[in-house]
């Protein structure tokens, strides 16, 4: 696992390469930002980028930071958790997708899933009403497998014990 505010240089150089052969520029900021939101495993809000950005020698205020995340956002590279107002690296960039989330209620990580079947359900479900979908977004809360693996272990534990 990478450390905090630092994600694989893979991911980086990846995001650069698709940049460049989009003909726009991952500016240092942009790049500062993707690091920020790559090197997490849970959502980050705009602010508490702000708040990483001002401990360094970045000038960041909102109005920047909130353009570097829509740039971002438009070249595919994050993704927008709606229910928490945060924000998700994407796993796939290179090409278009719906985006869709597990939430851990209980350590806040936020996994992309992957999956042409849900895809293909939601489009054939919409398509079936007549709906014109602009976008899909599926957020499904629970609990991590390591969570639930953690909780079960609390129960047995509990169940155990002596009674006194």
């Amino acid at each position: 696992m990478t450390a905090p505010g630092h994600p694989d240089q893979h991911t980086l150089s990846h995001a650069e390469a698709l940049c460049a052969a989009r003909g726009v520029r991952l500016t240092p900021l942009r790049r500062r930002v993707l690091e920020l939101v790559q090197s997490r495993t849970e959502a980050v809000k705009a602010y508490d980028l702000l708040a990483l950005l001002s401990t360094e020698d970045h000038a960041a205020r909102p109005p920047t930071v909130y353009r570097a995340l829509d740039f971002l956002l438009e070249q595919g590279l994050i993704h927008r958790v709606d229910s928490l107002n945060a924000f998700v690296g994407c796993k796939r960039p290179d090409t278009p997708h719906a985006a869709h989330f597990l939430l851990c209620e209980r350590c806040g990580r936020v996994q992309e899933l992957q999956s042409e079947a849900v895809d293909a359900a939601i489009v054939q479900a919409v398509a079936a009403t007549g709906f014109v979908a602009r976008r899909a977004h599926l957020e499904v809360q629970g609990l991590c497998a390591a969570c639930a693996a953690s909780v079960q272990a609390d129960r047995s534990a509990t169940c155990l014990s002596p009674r006194g």
